[in-house]
């Protein structure tokens, strides 16, 4: 008996922690589209290449929020923890920064170890890419396969 009430209190009180993180990520979200919208208006000035990077920047981190937010909202409504969004996460928060650093390495060029450590990071972000692309890519894969129990049942 006591058993069943510890376990329900954990289980509110998950959820509660849950809601309270869907909160704040919604506001983190609001925030930094609020804050890409102020950052857009100076985009028709003199340094416009450098407001586009900040505001495409800030949408991609808006976009990894979003996409955070859907772990959440999966994770309540299917009582566990499921790795594909947060593999998601991660290709476009590395994709971001080789976005970002793209740019950036553009401006060093011919500047020797600040260029090359650069291209280092990229090379080393694009691997990261590849590898979550494939974790994602196998567990898909897994999830569509039947469990054992279920092929040797129809045997």
């Amino acid at each position: 008996m006591y058993t069943r009430i510890l376990d329900r209190t954990i289980e509110i009180s998950e959820a509660i922690v849950y809601v309270g993180i869907a909160i704040m990520l919604t506001i983190t979200a609001i925030a930094l589209l609020v804050l890409a919208v102020r950052n857009v208006l100076p985009l028709f000035g003199d340094d416009a290449s450098n407001v586009a990077l900040d505001v495409l920047d800030t949408l991609l981190l808006v976009f990894i929020v979003v996409e955070l937010l859907f772990a959440v909202r999966a994770t309540i409504s299917q009582r566990e923890l499921l790795a594909e969004p947060f593999l998601l996460a991660g290709i476009i928060a590395s994709i971001k920064e080789i976005i970002v650093l793209s740019v950036k390495a553009a401006e060093t060029v011919g500047q020797g170890s600040a260029f090359r450590d650069q291209m280092w990071e990229i090379g080393t972000l694009g691997v990261l890419v590849l590898l979550l692309a494939v974790a994602a890519f196998l567990l898909r894969r897994k999830e569509r396969e039947p469990d054992e129990g279920d092929k040797q049942e129809k045997v």
